[in-house]
């Protein structure tokens, strides 16, 4: 892989790592609604690409749903999740999202998983067990619920994502509209107070919104799917590791997080799992999303 596209895949691991804690700030410190924030990046998404949201043809549900698991969806219950979790413990949790990938792959494209994988969705997903029962991780176990099941949800999208024929663009522009059309009415439904929230500190969330919507889906995965083009997925996703990573460095440093010796064993084997997963040869799975399934 060439020296520019690694460092710039460096920075786009950096943008969503960033990403995280800003979403955590957003929905803690700004007490803005989780599905509300989930749903205005979505809007900010769709309008952003408004020229590719040209209909998909008849298999239009099919492209509703699984953009909507790896875009919106996933989005919402990390944003839930974030009201209580950490950065850093979430970030490790979201690593559950390569092995859960694979097992459901199994099932449901009858993906055949041999012996190295296994024992790295084993190490995965035990790596996860282990930053989750820490002491540190143990005190967000409620937010974490959600954060492991946005990624369930996303892994399930990453596993139908071969089956639609779409530009990425396209993906991502049709993956705005329907996580709006889904969301919206769910924050008005569940939530409360969501104008008056994000009125009372508006330059900080058209920042927010700028930097989720804009930066970290239009600009970042438009990059990210450029490079997947140009070199091999089995080079490129496990680069994409470097996100969890930073996630944790930011939280710590940042943040004030605590991260405790045992969270960071746990990390350290969950990274490690998915770094077995991710090299290992697959016909049904796009690679591309194993670490990263959210548009």
């Amino acid at each position: 892989m060439p020296l520019r596209d690694i460092a710039l895949l460096v920075l786009l691991c950096l943008i969503w790592a960033a990403n995280v804690l800003v979403s955590r700030v957003v929905v803690t410190d700004l007490a803005v609604p989780p599905l509300w924030y989930a749903a205005l990046r979505s809007v900010v998404v769709m309008a952003a690409l408004a020229p590719w949201l040209k209909w998909p043809g008849r298999d239009w549900w099919r492209v509703a749903l699984v953009t909507t698991a790896v875009s919106g969806g996933g989005f919402a219950l990390l944003f839930v999740g974030l009201q209580d979790a950490t950065a850093s413990a979430s970030a490790i949790v979201q690593l559950s999202g390569a092995p859960m990938t694979v097992l459901l792959a199994m099932v449901i494209l009858k993906e055949q998983v041999r012996w190295r994988r296994g024992i790295g969705i084993a190490m995965a997903l035990g790596g996860v067990g282990l930053a989750v029962a820490s002491p540190s991780g143990w005190e967000n176990s409620a937010g974490l619920f959600f954060v492991f099941a946005g990624a369930l949800v996303g892994a399930l999208g990453s596993v139908y994502l071969k089956t639609i024929e779409l530009s990425a663009l396209r993906m991502m522009a049709w993956a705005g509209f329907f996580s709006t059309a889904l969301l919206l009415p769910l924050s008005f439904m569940l939530e409360s107070g969501q104008v008056a929230v994000s009125l009372a500190a508006p330059w900080e969330m058209l920042g927010a919104l700028a930097f989720s919507g804009l930066v970290v889906s239009v600009f970042a995965h438009t990059a990210y799917f450029r490079i997947l083009q140009k070199n091999e997925a089995g080079v490129v996703a496990p680069i994409t590791l470097l996100t969890p990573v930073f996630t944790i460095l930011m939280g710590a440093t940042l943040a004030n997080e605590p991260v405790g010796a045992v969270m960071l064993a746990g990390a350290a084997l969950a990274v490690a799992g998915v770094l077995v997963i991710e090299v290992r040869p697959s016909k049904t799975i796009f690679k591309g999303l194993l670490v990263r399934p959210r548009l």
